[in-house]
């Protein structure tokens, strides 16, 4: 049922939700270097970040989330995306009411979403060397390199890397980023 739900979304382009290319996903660099947990797989994935995501059975708010946000289709679509992706159990750190008042809010909660993405195909090898990128909400997301492992914003654990979809990559993050105040 929910798979049906998610094809048949309508198309929203990338444009809409802040138009990043591969061209402009900064990323700033510093020299830092630790090993990743990487599990990429041997051969290319044949499924997108979408299809990966449902069959890992983790991701079922995430999936509500792009469907209330109409953002689907986009992560459907060529690509390539890097999603920091929180599972489950980082939507549940979130108090009820407001992850409600979240997902009833289509404009704050795609804001959200597209902040959890980057353009481009960043794998974990290139995310440990940098101290920040920009998402495709249009903030930069600050990255460190914490007791060996990759932190976003301070407070979400990078907890598994490199998993592989055929438009683009997903690390799996422990709790949900949220963008900077305007």
């Amino acid at each position: 049922m929910m798979r049906s739900v998610l094809a048949g979304l309508a198309l929203v382009s990338l444009a809409a939700c802040g138009g990043a290319t591969a061209d402009n996903a900064a990323a700033t660099t510093d020299s830092t270097t630790v090993a990743t947990d990487s599990a990429a797989p041997a051969t290319p994935a044949t499924v997108d970040i979408v299809e990966t995501a449902l069959a890992a059975g983790s991701f079922s708010t995430l999936a509500q989330a792009l469907t209330a946000a109409g953002l689907v289709e986009t992560l459907k679509g060529p690509g390539p995306f890097t999603v920091f992706a929180p599972t489950d159990d980082a939507f549940a750190k979130i108090p009820p009411a407001d992850l409600q008042a979240l997902l009833a809010d289509k404009e704050a909660l795609t804001k959200v979403l597209t902040y959890h993405v980057v353009a481009g195909n960043v794998p974990s090898t290139q995310v440990v060397g940098m101290t920040s990128a920009t998402s495709v909400e249009g903030s930069a997301i600050t990255i460190a390199v914490v007791d060996g492992k990759v932190v976003l914003n301070g407070n979400s654990n990078v907890i598994k890397t490199d998993v592989a979809a055929s438009n683009g990559v997903i690390h799996v993050i422990d709790a949900v980023i949220m963008p900077p105040k305007q």
